[in-house]
């Protein structure tokens, strides 16, 4: 059976819509660690996921695991998870009206395979209503997002124009990894 090594709810459903049979347990990996040295978010994305990687193989042994991290950047701004009301009304202002780049780095492991994929899907944002805005603060639904970003919620009405998967930006690039979960061990 594959292990989901993330305790994201999306992630899991993302799985599941997929028709996708797994087991899900989250890891403890210290990701704020690695927010010194990688500056980029595209190294930074894959250095936290292929951390999460290995964490999930000391804890869980050889068996199939996914991971994956999403980071979200305006220009070279990596925006993280909010961690309070206030930095998550920062980063959405940041996004109001910007080009916005969600990146996801998906890795599945297995006994036959190594799948490695660091996905970019861009955004063009319409400006956020400021009433909308707290609305979504107050629910609470930004948190553990990655730059209190919910493109499938908050920010769907927002969207100008898109190129690139939903699923990437929702945090897992199922599209791409499909076709490698055929190599998950029995």
């Amino acid at each position: 059976m594959i292990l989901l090594a993330s305790s994201s709810e999306t992630r899991a459903a993302i799985l599941r819509e997929a028709g996708v049979e797994f087991v899900q347990k989250g890891v403890d990996f210290e990701e704020e660690l690695l927010f010194e040295r990688y500056s980029s978010p595209k190294s930074l994305v894959y250095a936290v996921a292929r951390g999460k990687l290995n964490r999930a193989v000391e804890l869980f042994g050889n068996r199939p695991i996914i991971v994956a991290d999403t980071v979200v950047a305006v220009g070279e701004t990596v925006l993280t998870k909010a961690s309070n009301e206030k930095e998550a009304r920062k980063f959405l202002s940041l996004q109001s009206g910007s080009r916005v780049e969600i990146l996801t780095a998906t890795l599945f492991y297995s006994k036959r395979a190594l799948f490695e994929d660091l996905s970019v899907t861009i955004y063009r944002f319409e400006r956020f209503e400021e009433e909308e805005i707290e609305r979504y603060i107050r629910s609470g639904r930004w948190r553990g997002k990655a730059g209190a970003c919910m493109v499938e919620g908050f920010c769907k009405k927002y969207i100008k124009n898109v190129s690139g998967f939903e699923s990437c930006a929702r945090g897992l690039s199922i599209e791409k990894l499909l076709p490698f979960l055929k190599y998950a061990d029995s």
